[in-house]
């Protein structure tokens, strides 16, 4: 966990939050996500029950789903899992309140392409890539729901990709309030230092994962 109390969002918060870091719990055991996975499942049980405002701590409810391309058609080949609320916590829009995308770094472009940030640069922009997928989530979240963004950097040509700035612009476009960058670490704490547990799949140098919080504005 982090090492200061993170600040709860909800549904109404409107202003961004200071970058934030978070760290496992000193018994957790599996500070790295699985293989193939972005975000730890510490994190992820974190986001449910401390990040996301809910009396008594409740877990929240969450779709999470795993990007893993984004060619023509993507969204029929993102796996998906659903963790479901308490029985008394159940959404009452009977839709997803949180939506966590899983970015994987290999489905993210070279520095030379980038991503479209404005509407005039997006030529079907409600069908295909980025600019579709944010459009999407726009209309599938509630008013006021939540999208997270989880991603890591990678290598390319030996220097470190960062792809935040140009995910943040694009999902700002179709719709969507930047909230909070959160750092995960895949690291414990040990006195002064901190004990790295990288995932097998980062490249060389990458230990932690970035969480972008997003909220959907909608308007009457």
């Amino acid at each position: 966990m982090s090492k200061t109390p993170s600040p709860a969002i909800h549904p109404h918060t409107s202003r961004s939050l200071p970058t934030t870091i978070w760290f496992p719990g000193p018994d957790e055991p599996n500070a790295a996500p699985i293989p193939g996975a972005v975000l730890p499942a510490w994190a992820i049980d974190k986001v449910r029950t401390e990040y996301i405002g809910r009396p008594g701590h409740r877990p929240a409810p969450l779709l999470k789903i795993a990007i893993r391309d984004t060619d023509p058609g993507m969204d029929t080949r993102i796996p998906c899992t659903s963790l479901p609320a308490a029985t008394d916590a159940v959404d009452a829009t009977g839709g997803p309140s949180i939506l966590l995308a899983e970015l994987h770094p290999d489905t993210l472009p070279a520095p030379a392409h980038g991503l479209p940030t404005g509407g005039i640069e997006m030529p079907g922009a409600q069908e295909d890539g980025w600019a579709g997928f944010f459009h999407r989530a726009h209309r599938l979240l509630p008013a006021h729901g939540f999208l997270l963004l989880a991603t890591r950097q990678r290598r390319d040509s030996g220097r470190l990709t960062d792809p935040l700035g140009a995910l943040i612009a694009s999902a700002r476009t179709a719709g969507f309030r930047y909230l909070q960058h959160i750092v995960v670490a895949y690291a414990h704490p040990v006195g002064d230092r901190l004990v790295g547990a990288l995932p097998v799949d980062a490249s060389p140098g990458v230990a932690h994962c970035d969480l972008i919080a997003l909220s959907a504005i909608t308007h009457a």
